[in-house]
C-alpha cells in the first residue's frame, strides 16, 4: 500500500455495519472480535490519519463483552446495531473519556454526564471506539483548526478529510470504524462525507437531541449519523433520533421511517419522484470534475425514473454572508462559559492577577485563532449600534432563504446539488485565507439556516483529481425519509 493512501482493508473492517450486525446477532462472530479488529485497524493506521483524539479500547471491549453475554444468554439484541462499534465526534460528552472539542481550553476534561446521543448509543449496545478529531469547537472546514493537529484524508494523506468532522469521516473511509456520529452546523457532516466517499446525514433540526453536545451555534447545530452505506446510516439515525426533554429545541414527534425508506430505495426505482437541481449550485466557478460528476449523477437519477426540474433559489447567493454573521454571534454567546473559572483550563492563577485577568489569560491561551476570530466578529456584530445593521439583517436574509426552500418544495420532492465546490484540497492550502475556507461550505450551509435535512452520498471520483465527490440531497423538514429513499436508490444505481 502506498504511504499516501490508507483506504481499503479486508476482513471484518471491510464489512458494512448491517453485515456486521447480522454476523454478530447470528453468533457467527462475537462483538469482541469485531471491536478488536477495528481497534487493530486504528493502531495500524491512525499514526498516518490522526482521526482519533482518544481511543477507549478497554471501554469498547467491555461494551462488546456485555453484548456478547446478552446474546449468548438468548436475549434479543438491544437494537439492530447492537455489538457494532462506532467513532464518536469529540463534541459529545462522555463520562468515561475526555471531551475536548479539540480545544486546549478543555484538554483532559471529563464530563460528569453523558450526552443524550451518547446515552442512546450505550443503551443500543453500540461500543464506542473513541472520540474523533475536529476543528476546534466545530469551527472550520478542514480539521486544521484542531488544537491537536489536522486529520489526513485516507484517499490522499496530503489533503484534508474535511471539517469540522474530518476525524469521523476519515475513520469510516479507512476501515477504522463502520459507523460514526458527527455534528453539522454549516456542513460539518456532509462536507467531510463528500471528501471521503462516505455517507453523512444532517437530520431535521430538533429531531436529534443536542443535550450534551457542546454548542457552536445553537440555532444551527445538529448531530447526525455517518456510515459507509445509506442503510447503515439509516439504522444509526433511528437509534439516535427522538424527543428529549433535556433539550428545549427538541421536537416531540415520531421519528421519520428512515430505515424503511432506505430499504425501499434499494430497488433503484425513482419513478414519480421529482428532483430539483438547484440553479445556484450548478454553475461556473466550481471544479470542472465536480460539476461533471454532478451532471452524471443527474443523468443517472433521470435514468432511474426521476423527473428532473431546475429550481431557482435566488437568496442562496446571500447565504454565506448571513451564515457568517449569525454563527459568530451565537459563538460569542455560547463560548462565554469557557472563562477559566468553572471548568477547563485556568491560566494566570498565581495570586498576582484579578479574576478578570485570569479569565482573559485563560481564554487567550485556551482558544485557537479561528475561535478567537469568530468570538470577536460576533461580539462586534452584537454590540450597540451594529446589532440591527448586522445580526437582525442576517436573520431577515435567513427568512428569505427558508422561503426559497418552501417555494422549491412546492415543485419537487427533493433538491440536489454538489456537496462541495471542489474535491479535497491540500492541507495548508487555505489555512491562511478564512474567506476561501468559508466558501468551501457554500453548498451545505443554506440547509442549516432553514433547519431542514440533507445527505451527502458518494457520487464517484472527479476525473480531474481522482478524488471523491459527494451528491447532496436535500428534503423538507421532518421528511428525512425522502433523503434515504433517494440516496439508497442513487447508491443502488451506481453499483
Amino acid at each position: 500500500m502506498s504511504t499516501n493512501y490508507v483506504v481499503g482493508d479486508a476482513g471484518l473492517t471491510s464489512l458494512s455495519a448491517a453485515e456486521l450486525a447480522e454476523k454478530i446477532h447470528s453468533r457467527e462472530v462475537t462483538s469482541r472480535e469485531v471491536v478488536q479488529a477495528h481497534l487493530d485497524r486504528i493502531a495500524e493506521t491512525d499514526g498516518q490519519l490522526h482521526a482519533f483524539l482518544h481511543v477507549g479500547a478497554e471501554e469498547a471491549l467491555a461494551a462488546a463483552d456485555a453484548v456478547d453475554k446478552s446474546l449468548d444468554a438468548g436475549e434479543a439484541p438491544a437494537s439492530p446495531l447492537a455489538g457494532v462499534p462506532l467513532a464518536l465526534k469529540d463534541l459529545f460528552t462522555t463520562t468515561d473519556a475526555p471531551t475536548t472539542a479539540a480545544s486546549k481550553i478543555l484538554e483532559g476534561w471529563i464530563s460528569p454526564y453523558d450526552a443524550t446521543v451518547t446515552r442512546k448509543l450505550r443503551e443500543a449496545g453500540i461500543p464506542i471506539l473513541g472520540k474523533t478529531n475536529l476543528d476546534e469547537f466545530a469551527m472550520g472546514s478542514s480539521t486544521e483548526n484542531s488544537a491537536y493537529g489536522p486529520t489526513h484524508n485516507p484517499y490522499d494523506l496530503e489533503r484534508t478529510a474535511g471539517g469540522s468532522g474530518g476525524g469521523t469521516s476519515a475513520a469510516l473511509a479507512s476501515g477504522q470504524a463502520p459507523l460514526g456520529i458527527g455534528t453539522d452546523t454549516g456542513g460539518s457532516i456532509r462536507q467531510p462525507a463528500a471528501l471521503t466517499n462516505t455517507v453523512g446525514v444532517k437530520p431535521t433540526y430538533g429531531t436529534v437531541s443536542r443535550y450534551g453536545m457542546i454548542a457552536c451555534a445553537s440555532s444551527l447545530d445538529q448531530g447526525g449519523p455517518t456510515g459507509r452505506t445509506v442503510l447503515d446510516t439509516a439504522l444509526l439515525h433511528e437509534v439516535i433520533a427522538g424527543h428529549d426533554h433535556f433539550d428545549a429545541t427538541s421536537v416531540n414527534r415520531p421519528v421519520a421511517p428512515v430505515v424503511a425508506a432506505a430499504r425501499e430505495g434499494a430497488n433503484g426505482d425513482l419513478s414519480g419522484v421529482k428532483v430539483g437541481v438547484v440553479k445556484q449550485f450548478d454553475r461556473e466557478g466550481f471544479q470542472p470534475g465536480v460539476l461533471e460528476s454532478f451532471h452524471q449523477a443527474v443523468a443517472q437519477l433521470k435514468s432511474q425514473g426521476a423527473e428532473i426540474i431546475e429550481v431557482d433559489c435566488p437568496n442562496f447567493d446571500e447565504a454565506l454572508s448571513a451564515y457568517y454573521l449569525i454563527l459568530p454571534c451565537e459563538v460569542s454567546s455560547n463560548l462565554a462559559r469557557f472563562d477559566g473559572m468553572r471548568y477547563g483550563l485556568r491560566a494566570g492563577d498565581d495570586g498576582t492577577h484579578s479574576a478578570d485577568e485570569v479569565m482573559a489569560i485563560s481564554r487567550a491561551e485556551g482558544f485557537g485563532p479561528e475561535v478567537k476570530r469568530r468570538i470577536m466578529l460576533g461580539t462586534y456584530a452584537l454590540s450597540v449600534g451594529y446589532y440591527d445593521a448586522y445580526y437582525l439583517q442576517a436573520q431577515r436574509v435567513r427568512t428569505l432563504i427558508a422561503e426559497d426552500f418552501t417555494k422549491a418544495y412546492e415543485q419537487v420532492d427533493v433538491l440536489i446539488s454538489p456537496a462541495t465546490p471542489t474535491t479535497a484540497f491540500k492541507l495548508g492550502e487555505k489555512v491562511d485565507d478564512p474567506l476561501a475556507m468559508y466558501n468551501f461550505d457554500l453548498c451545505t450551509l443554506p440547509l442549516n439556516l432553514a433547519g431542514l435535512c440533507g445527505m451527502s452520498v458518494p457520487a464517484g471520483f472527479a476525473e480531474d483529481t481522482n478524488l471523491p465527490v459527494g451528491l447532496q440531497i436535500m428534503a423538507p423538514a421532518f421528511a428525512d425519509d425522502r433523503l434515504y429513499k433517494v440516496g439508497a436508490a442513487f447508491e443502488a444505481g451506481r453499483k
